[in-house]
């Protein structure tokens, strides 16, 4: 996406890019419920899946990710 298309429609980063940053990402709710729910997980017994989650399993993912790195 070239930067004349992010000028048009107001646009800081390309929103298809893997390296956008997580902070304009809207944690919401459910989001926040799937977190915990993963937070939880027993890693030796369990398997956490993200099936199609409708704010996109991607930026799920990756919120989830900052969210463990802060906590540690």
């Amino acid at each position: 996406m070239n930067k004349k298309l992010l000028a048009l429609y107001g646009l800081k980063w390309n929103p298809f890019a893997p390296d956008v940053p997580v902070e304009p990402c809207m944690f919401t709710q459910r989001i926040g419920s799937f977190c915990w729910r993963v937070e939880q997980t027993d890693w030796r017994r369990r398997l956490a899946l993200s099936p199609a989650l409708p704010c996109g399993k991607s930026v799920t993912l990756r919120l989830l990710a900052e969210q463990l790195r802060q906590a540690t």
